[in-house]
């Protein structure tokens, strides 16, 4: 399999974000902080990550939630998923907001995030007046029943 060349900064004082298997598709990202941060039930706050990339033009980096944090205590990300250009060079940063019911203390090097790296397919725009007919046709939200 081909892999991608990602240049990185990295500030975090936090190892580089790794698989954690043979066939993840993300790497998890750790909050960068040098002290506690709590959440109380629906706050919401940027965590710093100290990670800094220069992605290759036609990738993007998505940022998205953990599942363990939000089946165990409802925390998950607002602009899920965040999406980070290849013209970006500024932190990364991950906005978590706590939807449980307790109170969530978000620890330093916690991993709150995992980051995906994926292409991005260019399109051009190709204006009409009709469009092709199919069997499904303007069937939106809920249209097959429940």
């Amino acid at each position: 399999m081909q892999r991608v060349l990602v240049r990185v900064r990295n500030e975090s004082g936090f190892p580089l974000p790794t698989y954690e298997t043979v066939g993840a598709a993300g790497m998890d990202i750790r909050a960068a902080i040098s002290h506690p941060v709590a959440l109380a039930p629906g706050e919401w706050k940027a965590i710093p990550t100290g990670l800094y990339i220069e992605l290759p033009f036609g990738y993007e980096a998505q940022v998205r939630p953990r599942s363990g944090l939000a089946l165990h205590h409802g925390v998950t990300l607002l602009n899920s998923p965040g999406t980070i250009d290849a013209d970006y060079r500024g932190e990364i940063q991950v906005i978590l907001i706590n939807l449980g019911k307790q109170s969530f203390i978000v620890e330093p090097g916690m991993r709150i995030a995992q980051l995906i790296i994926a292409p991005v397919t260019p399109i051009e725009w190709v204006e009409t007046e009709v469009l092709t007919e199919t069997a499904r046709g303007t069937g939106g939200f809920g249209h097959t029943g429940t």
